[in-house]
């Protein structure tokens, strides 16, 4: 059976993708990690950086003695597919993004990372804090400075930057909804047309949260994309 890996996005944690998983695992072995300092482990010490995420994927792969293998990604997650995709593409067989912002800027860094901010997201909305508390436990609010720090350092420092993208041979799927507000179709339509053997899927009706995408249309152009169905 083919196998597939999902990665989760920023904040998120492998339970963010269980019901994506679920739709999946009729036709796929799938597997899913949360990265470190999510989803209630240990804070590292470091900055969290996309090399570093890339890097406990192969740890992961290692560890489960797979060769290579199919990721989703949701928004973060496929960046670090995307890095994965350029450094070590001999593990990667297909990609599938979703919602990944791919054109980092100062500016743009700035903008997102000024919405991580733990104190206003408890004083305005307490339910979301609350929910991040659930996921992640008490140290929710470091891990939001942590991917605060990270925007604003691919601001800086893209870890996939527009040479790569002309430098990726693996099969890629760039899909973005038409109504995300963090994730341009512009940018998106950028990629596709730098990278290679790229596709891209507008979600219709669709905005950035995974929790409100459409998970049995997701499923099917996963299927559809991995499977050549």
């Amino acid at each position: 059976m083919q196998q597939i890996l999902l990665l989760h996005g920023a904040l998120g944690s492998e339970k963010s993708l269980q019901p994506l998983k679920e739709l999946l695992q009729n036709d796929f072995e799938v597997f899913s990690l949360s990265f470190q300092g999510h989803g209630g482990s240990e804070l590292p010490s470091t900055d969290f950086t996309i090399a570093g995420f890339a890097s406990e994927v192969i740890a992961f792969l290692d560890d489960n003695q797979i060769e290579s293998i199919a990721i989703f990604g949701y928004s973060m997650g496929g960046y670090v597919g995307l890095y994965l995709a350029k450094h070590f593409p001999e593990r990667i067989q297909k990609l599938f993004t979703l919602a990944t912002k791919l054109n980092w800027t100062v500016e743009g860094s700035q903008k997102e990372a000024a919405m991580l901010n733990p104190t206003a997201i408890k004083e305005k909305v307490p339910k979301y804090a609350a929910s991040l508390e659930q996921l992640h436990g008490e140290n929710w609010e470091a891990l939001m400075h942590k991917t605060a720090q990270m925007m604003l350092n691919l601001g800086q420092n893209p870890e996939v930057k527009e040479v790569d993208f002309e430098q990726i041979t693996t099969p890629i799927l760039l899909s973005v909804g038409d109504k995300d507000a963090m994730v341009t179709l512009e940018e998106t339509i950028h990629a596709h047309r730098k990278i290679q053997h790229s596709q891209l899927l507008v979600l219709p009706n669709t905005i950035h949260p995974i929790e409100r995408v459409d998970g049995v249309e997701v499923a099917h152009q996963i299927q559809r994309f991995v499977l050549d169905c």
